[in-house]
């Protein structure tokens, strides 16, 4: 028979839900509205004087040049960090699952990244491609490659992804090997028996056994490449050369303390805000369908 929890005093779930309500009206909420009352103001640097504007600062984002590039920027960024990241893990998992001998000595250094700031990731791959003295990046001009993220747009980019991705993938390896481990093991050696090859195999009953811990992750994966990013990219190129690593999030940042433009600035928050409810929306509605629980 299914257990209930019968609570005696009315009062008594209203007291257990409301840290959890006041944590969400403080920290989400309130700086929600703040950002949304402040993106129709017209502010001085120091805040001590307001005027209201109406939607006058969404129209002037919309004008702007490098505004407009930051979105083709943040989309191709958050792409491919969720796609290489989720692939790179996936095939990870694969493969630590398949091990027999010293399963947990390698599952353990593939979660240790997790447990790394993402400033510090930042300054460690800066540093390992660094042009004068990284150890890649020599790697590379021995290679014959000319390297140098800090002219380059595309390598600056290149540079960013594989930070932030090498950052996630224990994350997504986590939540890929949970999963494998869940499968029956006897549908995949039925299969097997059935002379179905191990790619026929993964692709027929694991992968889709696997659909809804990938829907999840990407989920997770593209909110993290719009906010979770930003500390990568402010230690590695702080959004250059020019803006070709100036991702939303970082632009926010970047109108808002370098710019002093505060009621610009409130205005990219709360684009970038329905943004990422309008992505994760159409991912629930419409990708959430092919997922087979």
């Amino acid at each position: 028979m299914e257990k209930r929890v019968v609570f005696r005093h009315k009062t008594l779930p209203y007291l257990l839900l409301a840290p959890q309500i006041a944590v969400t009206l403080v920290f989400f909420f309130w700086p929600a509205g703040q950002a949304l009352w402040q993106s129709t103001q017209l502010q001085d640097v120091f805040g001590l004087s307001t005027e209201f504007v109406g939607l006058d600062n969404f129209v002037d984002l919309f004008n702007q040049t490098a505004y407009l590039e930051s979105f083709r920027v943040t989309a191709v960024f958050s792409a491919l960090v969720a796609f290489v990241g989720l692939a790179v893990s996936l095939l990870l998992a694969v493969m630590a699952d398949r091990v027999i001998r010293g399963a947990g000595l390698y599952k353990t250094l593939l979660i240790w990244p997790y447990a790394v700031a993402p400033a510090v990731v930042g300054v460690l791959w800066l540093f390992l491609f660094s042009p004068s003295v990284g150890i890649l990046a020599v790697a590379l001009g021995k290679m014959g490659i000319g390297w140098n993220p800090r002219l380059d747009g595309d390598q600056a980019m290149m540079l960013v992804l594989i930070a932030a991705v090498w950052k996630q993938i224990s994350y997504n390896f986590l939540f890929f090997l949970a999963g494998l481990q869940s499968i029956p093991r006897s549908l995949i050696e039925a299969a097997a028996i059935d002379g179905a090859s191990p790619t026929r195999r993964f692709w027929t009953i694991v992968f889709p056994l696997l659909s809804p811990t990938t829907f999840f992750l990407l989920v997770v994966n593209v909110i993290y490449a719009f906010f979770d990013t930003f500390a990568v990219i402010d230690t590695t190129t702080q959004g250059g050369p020019g803006t070709s690593t100036s991702i939303l999030v970082y632009k926010v940042y970047s109108d808002a303390f370098n710019g002093l433009d505060l009621g610009s600035s409130a205005a990219q928050s709360v684009v970038l805000m329905v943004i990422v409810v309008a992505l994760t929306v159409v991912q629930f509605r419409y990708i959430d369908r092919k997922v087979q629980y």
